[in-house]
């Protein structure tokens, strides 16, 4: 499967949102090609460089597929894009363009994994906390009794480091990022923190 590829200063997870303030011509021809197409692009976190450069990439992203898209006021492109399936790049080339093009293959879905009960109260908080988050997130199919859908929109949105949050994409074990987001929760309701 080849895909274009978008280098980005995030990590996107399965389910996630993204939203994109699209101004290079690259990417605006293929935010163009994808939504006539169809199509899913991928996203892959930046190791060195930059978002408008050259970038060296991770090679475990996510595809992602465009879900709405405006022309803002300042005459940017405003994508919303929702993460679809992870993938690992096997090799990229750069078109004349400027964009990357990656032949990837798909890596294999989480299967749901039931919240378990001492683990409830993440359900709420991470509910009330996507409320509050407004429309971003309003729209997102919910799976509040799947730890996996549960972590994974937690660590997209907690501050953890980026290289974290990464290997929390490569590694796809519900139970590891269970333990993490408890290890955060925990430490954000401890007297002694600050919140």
């Amino acid at each position: 499967m080849q895909v274009p590829l978008f280098p980005l200063n995030t990590v996107l997870f399965p389910g996630g949102p993204l939203p994109l303030r699209i101004f290079e011509p690259r990417y605006v021809g293929m935010v163009r090609d994808c939504v006539r197409d169809d199509a899913p692009f991928g996203v892959l976190l930046i190791k060195e460089g930059q978002e408008t450069g050259p970038a060296s990439t991770y090679d475990v992203g996510t595809l992602a597929k465009i879900c709405d898209w405006y022309q803002g006021s300042d005459g940017l492109l405003g994508v919303t894009a929702i993460g679809l399936q992870r993938f690992r790049v096997l090799s990229s080339r750069r078109e004349a363009s400027g964009l990357n093009v990656g032949t990837v293959e798909l890596l294999p879905a989480e299967a749901p994994v039931p919240l378990p009960a001492e683990d409830e109260d993440m359900s709420a908080i991470l509910g009330d906390v996507l409320d509050d988050l407004g429309r971003l997130y309003e729209s997102l199919d919910r799976h509040m009794d799947d730890a996996g859908w549960v972590t994974s929109r937690f660590v997209e949105i907690l501050p953890i480091d980026l290289e974290h949050k990464q290997r929390c994409l490569e590694n796809c074990d519900p139970q590891e990022r269970l333990r993490l987001v408890r290890e955060l929760l925990d430490a954000a309701r401890s007297p002694g923190s600050r919140t």
